[in-house]
């Protein structure tokens, strides 16, 4: 099986998804591409929060309470570049956090691929996948303000993790932009995990700078258009609102509504020419059915909201009716 995942949702659905093969299939692979769009350099770093936050859930290590980082963390080095007057005070890193990035940096800088450093961390961690980056080329998703904000003016390109973190995506903006796609290439093995997969899965991430940035890196799309397995989702939006995060306020700005429905035809039918085969609904949402069939998308309106590992495990198993479609299923 083949993931393609975002942070905290993603991290978590993927976690499930482990739990419940533990149980049912042992000698299942699971292989996670992770979105590569919210990197950045920072403090002379290399900082990949999403997948730091997938080998950290999987592998044990996450503060559950908020989704990310490690728990039991100290900010003693934070504060001191602080003191220099350095860094992003809306963005403090842990020092067990720094630690991951220093190793990461250390690798990068002498001659590892973002794929091989990635390897490298996971041996510590055993996430029990695959961790793959989207690309080991450096792509960074941007927000275009529509207006000013403190020292930028509308117009300007900001990273998106400012928008998220510091502005938490409350100031407008006209488009995200994806640096670097222009000389981007899937990492290796990240075709080849979609296109020999039995199964695709779009967990409850982000679509529009989570996956969507994944989709954009040439050849995934096609990929996903053309493998044997089915593709099959799990809507992040339940009951007109963002499951985490400000995903609404990404949304609007592409022009699609906060709606189970308009996520899942945003992505669209492979039937003609989008991604999904089948594409889970929360059952508060199953007036969203007969939309989602009419476009030609499986559907299926279930509980969704991920409460704990065994719940997540269901919305997992869930999955397989819908990619094995029965009848009474739309």
């Amino acid at each position: 099986m083949t993931v393609l995942a975002g942070g905290i949702g993603g991290a978590r659905f993927t976690r499930g998804l482990l739990h419940y093969l533990a149980a049912s299939d042992p000698s299942a692979r699971v292989t996670v591409i992770v979105n590569t769009g919210d990197d950045m350099w920072l403090d002379g770093l290399r900082i990949c929060p999403d997948l730091d936050t997938v080998m950290y859930t999987l592998g044990g290590g996450i503060n559950e309470e908020q989704g990310w980082g490690r728990p039991d963390e100290s900010r003693r080095t934070s504060a001191e570049i602080a003191a220099y007057g350095r860094g992003w005070s809306w963005f403090t890193l842990g020092d067990l956090d720094l630690a991951t990035h220093i190793v990461r940096t250390d690798l990068l800088r002498s001659g590892s691929t973002l794929s091989e450093a990635t390897a490298f961390l996971c041996e510590r961690w055993q996430p029990g996948a695959r961790l793959l980056p989207m690309s080991d080329q450096p792509v960074e998703t941007h927000a275009r303000l529509a207006a000013d904000a403190d020292e930028h003016r509308a117009g300007d390109l900001i990273h998106f993790e400012e928008w998220w973190v510091r502005y938490r995506a409350s100031v407008p903006v006209s488009q995200f932009v994806q640096r670097g796609l222009d000389t981007a290439e899937a990492a290796p093995g990240v075709l080849e995990a979609i296109l020999e997969a039995d199964l695709v899965i779009l967990p409850p991430s982000n679509p529009v700078v989570s996956i969507g940035t994944i989709l954009a890196i040439p050849g995934i799309r096609d990929a996903l258009r053309s493998t044997p397995a089915r593709v099959v989702g799990v809507s992040p939006i339940i009951a007109g609102a963002a499951v985490r995060g400000m995903a609404d306020a990404c949304l609007q700005t592409i022009g699609v509504a906060t709606t189970a429905a308009a996520v899942g035809l945003h992505y669209g039918a492979r039937s003609t020419g989008g991604i999904l085969d089948g594409w889970l609904v929360d059952e508060t949402d199953a007036a969203a059915l007969p939309a989602l069939a009419a476009a030609g998308i499986r559907s299926l309106a279930v509980p969704l909201w991920m409460h704990d590992l065994d719940t997540t495990a269901e919305i997992a198993a869930t999955l397989f009716r819908i990619a094995s479609p029965a009848r009474g299923i739309h």
